[in-house]
């Protein structure tokens, strides 16, 4: 519920309260546990310390305009010929329920000496104790050139200490869980990779340095953005703490010409008296309902790359199929090196035709095999990139990111594409759609990006500058395109692993890729990390095999890999060619235990019992959304003579309910199981259980 008393408006959620008040500047009074907002004018006063510093609300202000007397960072900074500060007039604002679940607070402004008018978003999911917020900036004067431009600006409370929660990575050890307390300055989270990056996800969560999984208060918020991101926290000299987020500072700049508009990305701000898996399970909740595009079961797939890298011809693929649904997979994908000449990753990208040497009647043939088989298809693409040895960069060397009169450079072989071109984004398009459409039964792709971007230059143009956002817009465009023409196809977002997941692709991609290490235990610290901000719904996890010629993949038992693996959306990616019959038996007893249990791992609510970075017995609960399942997950990385496992102790049960763990003859109540426990089994090295509860 959004009210207004005296130019207080108090934003009121299902267990929050976020107040404004509206003088000099829009600054926040107060944000955390609800109260009665409609008290706090008493807080509302000109605040200084001297002439120096004569107006301490700026430090608060929710939306900061460049006027030259802010001296934090600013949301939005511009550029007219004789004059660059702000002087933003408030106008007036509107509060609107636009559905059942959204509540909207808006606030316009107009510049005093132009047609620059800037309105400021409050989209309110008040079940959730979430708010969204956006700015939109409409130019109808001059042209104006926008240098500086970010989504929103928060401030929490005045606390002892601050302490920031948030995910660092490299490839292959993506989604690292980091605190870092807040000293005096500017501590600022970014990417300038032109993706979101594997280094720093955009998401944090702040609170005062004592809040845990279960108790205390916690500030959070993530930002919906693919391309290059900034949140800095300031922490003033009065001890004011204000987060700023949304595009980069770096190497940006956008031209608004008469009638032209920017709505800038998303960011999402939550607050939770819970902790931290309080948090999780709002922003699990809400991704749910409100950004990922489809509500529906993810399948277990078998991806065949392990298995035969770029050789992909139809007759091994046939016989991996074969394999895959003799174990109950239901749906194979083709990865890297069905098309062009794409016999390794030094030639062939960008060409997107079928290879009849390796499919001489084309896709359609192993599709309708793959469909006799009952599963559905699936198949991979990287359309941004492409390789110098290719038949569409010799034909079209201008349509990739280049300096003037310099060589761009390679990584991985290639160059990325310009794809806010119109005829680059229409060739992606028209390729795209012509493989679904003469593919009427693919029903998955798999989209990778494995090429950060570089030489980001339209030939030394005023407009360079542009192309960092114009790219991360182009992407979403096609997406959009893509997803309207074919409603049947899911998508699967990849960069390299996990470089690009944040809420702005979120809302186009059915499941995502987080990282391409696939070791069952290593995996369990970026899981961890992935599951505080991002819903396992969307996180894909391949049981793979160990191999004698990757360091990466190690020797871990195939129920402790299955375990792993199961606490997303379960794929396969080993190669099944070379298993025993009785191998592959165990596979199929797995794939079915997880049919069984998945719609509560993918839609139940997730309590992590056990940190896997602090204790040798890592778990993890789920709880069915009606409450009457529960599974957990339970993992022991290495044995030590005389060592006992302590008891896992519960979450999120009635405490009066009776409850039958599986393998027991004894009903507990719940009570006892969130207070006392419930004894593992868990003994040797890298062993794992899944222990099934039913509410009785």
């Amino acid at each position: 519920m959004i009210t207004l008393n005296n130019n207080i408006f108090n934003i009121e959620t299902k267990n929050s309260s976020y107040v404004l008040a509206k003088d000099v500047c829009l600054h926040n009074v107060y944000w955390g546990e609800k109260v009665h907002g409609e008290d706090l004018t008493y807080l509302v006063k000109e605040r200084g310390h001297s002439s120096f510093d004569p107006n301490l609300n700026l430090e608060r202000d929710e939306y900061s305009f460049w006027t030259s007397y802010s001296f934090l960072e600013s949301c939005l900074k511009v550029s007219y010929p004789e004059i660059r500060k702000l002087d933003m007039i408030y106008i007036d604002h509107t509060i609107e329920t636009i559905s059942k679940d959204l509540e909207r607070l808006s606030f316009r402004y107009k510049n005093s000496y132009s047609d620059l008018y800037v309105t400021l978003v409050y989209d309110v999911y008040a079940e959730y104790d979430i708010i969204s917020r956006y700015a939109e900036i409409f130019n109808d004067g001059e042209e104006v050139i926008v240098e500086n431009l970010k989504s929103a600006s928060v401030s929490v409370p005045k606390m002892d200490q601050y302490r920031v929660k948030y995910l660092t990575g490299k490839w292959a050890a993506e989604s690292q869980i980091n605190d870092q307390y807040l000293t005096t300055g500017n501590f600022t989270l970014q990417s300038r990779s032109g993706n979101t990056g594997p280094h720093f996800n955009p998401s944090f969560a702040l609170d005062n340095g004592s809040a845990t999984e279960d108790s205390g208060n916690v500030w959070f918020g993530l930002l919906g953005f693919s391309s290059n991101w900034q949140i800095s926290f300031e922490r003033t000299i009065y001890n004011n703490v204000k987060i700023t987020g949304g595009i980069s500072n770096f190497d940006f700049m956008y031209t608004l010409k008469k009638g032209e508009s920017f709505k800038t990305p998303v960011m999402t701000f939550g607050f939770s008296s819970g902790g931290y898996g309080e948090m999780s399970r709002k922003l699990h909740a809400f991704e749910v309902e409100h950004i990922f595009p489809k509500k529906k079961l993810g399948r277990v797939l078998y991806n065949s790359w392990e298995a035969t890298w770029f050789d992909v011809r139809v007759e091994s693929q046939k016989e991996l199929a074969k394999r895959a649904a003799g174990m109950g997979v239901e749906l194979f994908v083709i990865d890297d090196g069905w098309f062009g000449q794409r016999h390794n990753d030094r030639a062939g990208l960008g060409d997107w035709y079928v290879n009849q040497d390796k499919f001489p009647n084309g896709l359609s043939e192993f599709i309708s095999y793959v469909k006799s088989l009952g599963m559905d298809f699936g198949i991979w693409v990287e359309p941004e990139a492409v390789n110098p040895d290719s038949d569409l960069y010799r034909a079209h060397p201008d349509w990739i990111y280049r300096f003037k009169d310099q060589e761009p450079l390679q990584a991985r072989n290639q160059y990325t594409l310009n794809i806010s071109k119109k005829e680059v984004k229409e060739f992606i398009i028209d390729f795209m759609s012509k493989l679904l459409s003469e593919n009427k039964d693919i029903t998955f792709i798999k989209w990778d990006m494995n090429k950060a971007l570089t030489d980001v230059s339209l030939g030394n143009t005023a407009q360079d500058k542009e192309l960092w956002y114009k790219h991360a817009k182009a992407l979403y465009e096609i997406w959009a395109d893509l997803r309207a023409k074919f409603p049947h196809v899911e998508f699967e977002v990849c960069s390299g692993g996990g470089a690009r997941i944040d809420l702005g692709i979120l809302q186009y991609s059915d499941q995502c890729w987080p990282s391409d290490n696939t070791d069952a235990y290593e995996r369990l610290f970026i899981q961890e990390g992935f599951s505080h901000f991002y819903a396992p719904r969307i996180m894909t996890a391949w049981v793979t095999d160990a191999s004698s010629d990757n360091g990466r993949k190690y020797c871990r038992p195939y129920s402790y890999r299955f375990h792993s693996s199961m606490m997303g959306m379960l794929g396969i990616g080993a190669n099944i060619s070379k298993f025993s019959d009785e191998v592959l038996e165990e596979f199929k007893k797995y794939i079915a235990l997880y049919k069984e249990i998945r719609e509560t791992v993918q839609y139940g609510k997730q309590y992590r019992l056990s940190s896997v970075r602090e204790s040798s017995l890592h778990a993890v609960e789920y709880v069915s959304q009606d409450n009457n399942e529960i599974l957990i997950f339970a993992f022991r990385q290495g044995y030590q003579f005389g060592g006992v496992n302590p008891n896992l102790v519960l979450n999120g049960l009635d405490p009066n309910a009776l409850y039958q763990v599986e393998g027991m003859e004894q009903t507990l109540h719940g009570s006892t199981l969130m207070k006392i426990g419930i004894e593992t089994s868990l003994w040797g090295d890298f062993d794992s259980q899944l222990i099934r509860i039913k509410r009785v």
